[in-house]
């Protein structure tokens, strides 16, 4: 597989049933938007420099595709792992989701190495949140 000489970014793509409220429910958990991806149908939610996450209306989503668009309150379409400097900033966000509207389909775990909780957004897309310690992350052992 050949390398890449560039800086790729990714544009997660998920459909909302809400935009307004859905650009709300992040702005809470003090995530910023990029207002030159930002209309009627779309806002793009900034976790990173290289990282956006396009939040789209259901209708303007299925445009993109021929294939029926799934409901994440029913079935799960995909797990969204974002990481944390540390374990606090874990609790931090998760709470502040939870306070905004989110549920938690999972309760905390300590592997020791990592830290992991979580939060269903208001559209039931799962948010895995956590944090590993690289010291101890060599310690581990190997997943199987």
């Amino acid at each position: 597989m050949a390398q890449t000489t560039f800086s790729r970014q990714l544009f997660v793509n998920l459909p909302v049933s809400d935009l307004n409220r859905t650009v709300d429910f992040f702005a809470a958990l003090g995530f910023a938007f990029n207002p030159q991806f930002t209309d009627d149908n779309a806002a793009c939610l900034v976790v990173s420099g290289q990282i956006q996450v396009m939040l789209l209306t259901r209708p303007f989503f299925a445009g993109f595709t021929k294939k029926p668009v799934a409901d994440a309150r029913a079935a799960t379409e995909v797990l969204l792992a974002l990481s944390c400097e540390t374990r606090d900033e874990v609790d931090a966000l998760v709470a502040k989701a939870v306070a905004a509207g989110a549920t938690t389909p999972i309760d905390a775990k300590d592997h020791g190495f990592m830290y992991q909780h979580g939060f269903e957004d208001l559209d039931g897309h799962q948010w895995e949140v956590f944090w590993m310690d690289e010291a101890a992350m060599s310690e581990a052992p190997p997943a199987p």
